[in-house]
């Protein structure tokens, strides 16, 4: 495991002191990487009393005011999330994610997703996300609190990291950047051939979404689908 490429991002987060206790969290498992995306409150006095020792993480904090900015660069993107969804980034177990981001941090940058404490990600969030990770839990309970759920996902990355290496992609997967792109040039082009306004507009981006955050493509791939939507535009020119 890379801890440079392992970043905890934080969503909306209103509570200081689970920022401070986050931070604690990450220092605990070897990790040091916490973004903020629109804090309520931060920096904040309770905030340092919750961080104890991890003053340097919290300190080292990066405060971004947009979640596409947190994730520029990142290759893999995935959500916490308790919430069953029909439709989006399949739903994976922590544990398994761990293993999947341990190993993808040795070459590139890795995104965990955490939202608000009394409402989670967003469906728009989630949108961005190649999974959608759960903590498996008893189904009478209710879900954990946010600085908890950074704690079990920081102990679950660390024992990832313990065991034997996953085998690693051959190509390089594309970031978030390059997948946000591909997506707006995809809805221009249906949208100029009359497909995307005759249906959900929204609901259809986010299957396809799904069906491309399934399939992870890479570089090369996304270029060549691109290739062919800048070949369908010359056409309709």
């Amino acid at each position: 495991m890379n801890p440079d490429n392992i970043r905890i991002v934080l969503v909306g987060t209103t509570h200081p002191g689970n920022i401070g206790s986050s931070a604690r969290a990450l220092k605990t498992m070897g990790l040091h990487r916490l973004l903020l995306v629109q804090p309520e409150a931060f920096p904040h006095p309770q905030a340092r009393a919750n961080a104890a020792h991890a003053l340097d993480v919290l300190e080292r904090a990066e405060v971004h005011a947009d979640l596409d900015s947190a994730l520029a660069g990142a290759a893999l993107v995935a959500g916490l999330t308790n919430r069953a969804r029909r439709l989006g980034a399949p739903a994976i177990d922590l544990r398994s994610f761990a293993r999947l981001a341990v190993a993808e941090s040795a070459r590139h940058p890795v995104a965990l997703l955490f939202g608000r404490e009394h409402s989670g990600l967003s469906n728009q969030e989630l949108d961005r996300c190649q999974y959608a990770v759960h903590i498996p839990a008893s189904p009478t309970s209710g879900s954990l609190n946010l600085a908890a759920a950074v704690q079990v996902v920081a102990y679950e990355l660390f024992m990832a990291a313990q065991e034997a290496p996953a085998p690693e992609r051959r190509c390089e997967p594309a970031t978030f950047e390059h997948m946000e792109r591909f997506y707006r040039h995809l809805a221009q082009v249906l949208d100029r051939v009359g497909y995307l306004h005759k249906r959900n507009p929204e609901l259809l981006m986010r299957r396809l979404r799904a069906v491309f955050g399934r399939a992870r493509p890479d570089k090369r791939e996304i270029n060549a689908l691109q290739g062919a939507l800048r070949a369908i535009e010359a056409h309709l020119r």
